[in-house]
């Protein structure tokens, strides 16, 4: 096949790549024979430079140590005595990545290839003798990463995971500049898949000319959230921004979102069901069907022969189906996405608190939610708030998170400003104040302590009038490795959802055994006053999620709908008060797996359906959720 017909062949393949990334079309011979031929000729044009700095410069020795980390460790600039030309088809530079990894797997990495380290160091200025340079570079190299996603039906939730990549030494040592004479974009070569980046000039550059890029292209000068996000490259203080969080436009919860419809007043009925035989159920979750045993309910195979739909799909049209079946229920409310999407529930959440913080511990409002600081919409408020809590001395370990994602995927523990504003760049992310100071649990085969948290399943039977319950029997999870605020990047440290883990151990307690250990480990603290302290908590976000809130902001009335969620909880020692235990609402979750709950308790989801569907509130399984006087 003749070289013409190859060349077509590449550019069918990769033009959509080439012209998504902004490749000027006149470079795209160069890329082919390039990378066809592997030439990585940046060097015949380019010098890469290192920068030593005086140590005695007075404007050295007046900089604030976040100045000094910003400091660039080498400079790339024009080397050509002609200059480079943006309209010559051959200025276009291949750039290898020195480094592709997962972050799961970045430490281990490090540790076992010696030569990836000394690379490493070498590229973000790390001396090679010390001691702590895996922990340096895994700090330092978030200056220099970029990331990419891998995108398929085929692959799993894990294999989408983001690929974070640093580039090799002349790609780490373009510098930034608001304006750039270069642009930098990452390449996937769809034939042998491997990524490379291409370097390649956007105006005439003369000898000498150190070569820039906008490191934030994708937002435009003037934006605000420019300042936040350049931070690992130029240090800003941005304490004197407000961190005061308000509540969005309704179009924010409706963004995103497939528009629902809900029931108006006059189809607020409850469904009229012939009590005198079994409930037909549509179960679309395997573990109901295995365990709904209960003689007053008989399983169906379609949805339209049931009296009960119990969908794992979400639901839409709450309307239409009070208008067309009003004789049917559901297991979900209308716009109940506002607490189950972590983003939506910490300002759900934040309609409890009477004012936004204290002045002088910069605690937010209301106690029982963790400061959370929307990545998207809210950086330059998270930039602020840490900012001005390392101004005080005050933790500043937080905990990030997808919206969307769970079972621990894509989360982060750090205390590292420049990681937290640069891992919104794998897809929308919350930052949560991490736990620094949780209650703990003694386990007795690791002689140790570690973190864990409690689930509580929520039955919400009615938003308005609000009526919910839990269910007594509430199941915990553990962490499998003592605790302590170091190594945030060991998952069985600082996590505790261990279903999901190859190799890792689930360590099962039930209930009742749980309050046996708890009551001899923290005997001051009954755990019936926890509960209390719980059941308020929960009852506060589900007032805040229905009452008198419109939608989309809130969850809207349906007579029709029956919900379970699951709360994930953690207890904290209070600040302020050392040996007070304050509960803390870590997520709510929909569809929850219920297996473990099943394994334990046979009954249990019986016994929410007699509850939910029958109206039989069994005071020994269930607690009405109410305010307590704590």
């Amino acid at each position: 096949m003749d070289g013409i017909n190859v060349f077509n062949q590449f550019l069918a393949r990769h033009k959509p790549q080439l012209q998504a990334s902004g490749v000027p079309q006149h470079f795209w011979q160069a890329i082919y024979t390039k990378i066809t031929t592997e030439t990585f000729d940046a060097g015949a044009v380019l010098q890469l430079m290192l920068i030593e700095y005086d140590q005695d410069d007075e404007e050295f020795a007046n900089m604030t140590d976040d100045e000094k980390e910003c400091r660039p460790v080498f400079a790339l600039s024009v080397a050509a005595e002609n200059g480079i030309r943006a309209n010559d088809p051959n200025s276009i530079f291949l750039v290898d990545h020195a480094w592709t990894f997962r972050t799961n797997m970045a430490r281990q990495q490090l540790e076992e290839y010696e030569h990836l380290l000394n690379r490493m160091c070498a590229i973000t200025g790390i001396d090679l003798e010390d001691d702590q340079r895996v922990n340096k570079v895994l700090d330092k190299m978030w200056k220099y990463c970029q990331a990419y996603t891998l995108s398929s039906d085929q692959l799993s939730d894990e294999d989408r995971q983001p690929i974070w990549y640093v580039m090799d030494e002349v790609g780490s040592a373009v510098g930034h500049s608001d304006e750039p004479n270069f642009r930098l974009v990452p390449f996937l070569h769809l034939d042998t898949q491997i990524t490379y980046s291409l370097l390649f000039p956007i105006r005439d550059c003369e000898q000498g000319d150190q070569v820039c890029r906008d490191y934030v292209e994708y937002v435009s000068k003037g934006a605000e959230e420019r300042k936040a996000l350049l931070l690992p490259w130029r240090f800003t203080d941005l304490t004197g921004e407000s961190f005061v969080q308000s509540e969005p436009s309704a179009e924010y919860f409706s963004s995103g979102h497939i528009p629902e419809t809900y029931p108006t007043e006059d189809l607020l009925c409850e469904p009229q069901i012939d009590r005198n035989d079994p409930l037909k159920v549509y179960a679309e979750y395997d573990i109901v069907r295995q365990h709904l045993t209960s003689p007053y309910f008989v399983l169906v195979d379609e949805p339209e022969e049931a009296d009960v739909l119990w969908l794992t799909a979400h639901f839409k049209n709450f309307a239409e189906l009070a208008q067309d079946t009003p004789n049917k229920y559901i297991n979900q409310f209308p716009f109940e996405y506002v607490i189950t999407i972590k983003d939506l529930l910490s300002i759900t959440c934040r309609r409890g608190a009477i004012e936004h913080h204290n002045s002088e511990t910069l605690e937010t409002y209301p106690s029982w939610l963790p400061t959370t600081f929307n990545l998207k919409t809210e950086l330059i408020q998270f930039a602020s708030y840490y900012q001005n809590r390392a101004a005080k001395g005050l933790d500043n370990h937080w905990i990030v998170k997808p919206w969307n994602l769970a079972r621990g995927l894509d989360t982060h523990i750090s205390k590292n400003l420049t990681q937290i504003v640069r891992l919104p760049a794998t897809g929308p992310k919350i930052a949560q104040k991490y736990i620094e100071n949780p209650v703990l649990f003694y386990r007795e085969t690791l002689s140790a302590k570690v973190k864990f948290d409690v689930r509580y399943v929520i039955l919400l039977k009615n938003a308005k009038p609000l009526e919910a319950y839990i269910h007594r029997k509430f199941y915990l999870r553990f962490s499998n490795k003592p605790f302590s605020l170091d190594h945030f990047d060991d998952y069985e440290k600082h996590f505790t959802v261990m279903n999901y883990q190859d190799n890792a151990e689930l360590h099962h307690v039930k209930c009742d055994d749980f309050l046996d250990m708890w009551q001899q480990q923290y005997p001051k603290h009954l755990w019936s006053d926890i509960e209390d302290s719980i059941c308020s908590m929960l009852y506060e976000l589900l007032e805040c999620a229905t009452q008198n809130i419109a939608a989309p902001c809130g969850i809207q009335a349906c007579s029709q709908s029956k919900a379970l969620y699951a709360a994930d909880i953690m207890l904290s020692w209070e600040k302020s008060a050392p040996t007070i235990i304050q509960p803390k609402l870590l997520e709510v979750n929909w569809t929850p797996d219920c297996k473990r709950a099943c394994d334990y308790y046979p009954d249990f989801y019986n016994d929410i359906f007699k509850l939910l569907f029958l109206n039989e509130a069994n005071d020994e399984v269930f607690r009405l959720l109410q305010k307590h006087n704590n």
